[in-house]
């Protein structure tokens, strides 16, 4: 059997699609990642003064948590189209849609970190003289970091695979791939964007994870037996 002749036959597994096709995969790819950076990154900016103004006035997170919890459950299609007359088809349209459904996961686990941080850090911090402002920054948000980090790897592989729903204004990245693949039924490229869309997951939270133990270094420290 001749190396082309899986693209003929059309078989799900093709090395002369991934041959012809590699500059094509890798675009859709740095499509995908970049999108998901941009979204996750606003989607943060947005999230911590939402949490930091629902733990200043407790009264407000019904409201603040109720919403994003609304948001999230929109269905993508029409959450998409009812931000299509503000942003046209454009990228921002898939950002600004994959910030809102970010925003359910980012704000709770922020809130759930830095309501973790033990009273008594807080006390002893305040005993030293620290301000609400260098309190938050020096000791509340690095204590608070094992949460946010699981906050951020969910929200970010969770928006790696919605980015795939932007195919219908043609900026889903890999999911563009997946869609012009469908008319036809082209196995070998549906199955290459899946699995690249499953390894970038896998490789972003990965790669957080790392960041994660590289920022929290306390959280690796074992009590050695007999206590020393």
């Amino acid at each position: 059997m001749s190396a082309s002749s899986c693209l003929v036959t059309n078989d799900w597994v093709c090395g002369e699609y991934l041959r012809t096709r590699a500059q094509e995969l890798t675009d859709a790819t740095l499509q995908h990642g970049g999108i998901t950076l941009v979204s996750v990154l606003i989607g943060l900016a947005v999230a911590f003064p939402l949490a930091l103004l629902v733990r200043a006035r407790p009264r407000l997170a019904g409201p603040v948590l109720g919403l994003t919890t609304l948001l999230y459950t929109i269905p993508s299609l029409a959450l998409f189209s009812l931000l299509l007359p503000l942003f046209g088809l454009s990228t921002a349209l898939v950002v600004t849609g994959l910030v809102l459904y970010s925003l359910t996961i980012l704000v709770r686990n922020i809130l759930a970190g830095l309501a973790a941080v033990p009273a008594e850090a807080r006390e002893a911090a305040r005993g030293m003289g620290y301000g609400p402002g260098r309190l938050l920054w020096e000791v509340e948000l690095p204590l608070s970091l094992p949460a946010l980090m699981a906050g951020i790897r969910m929200a970010t592989v969770s928006t790696i695979a919605l980015t795939t729903v932007g195919s219908i204004v043609g900026r889903g990245g890999l999911g563009n791939l997946i869609e012009d693949a469908l008319p036809t039924f082209f196995k070998a490229q549906v199955l290459a964007a899946s699995v690249l869309c499953v390894l970038l997951a896998v490789a972003a939270d990965l790669l957080l994870l790392g960041l994660q133990r590289l920022l929290t270094p306390w959280t690796r420290i074992r009590t050695a037996p007999g206590g020393g």
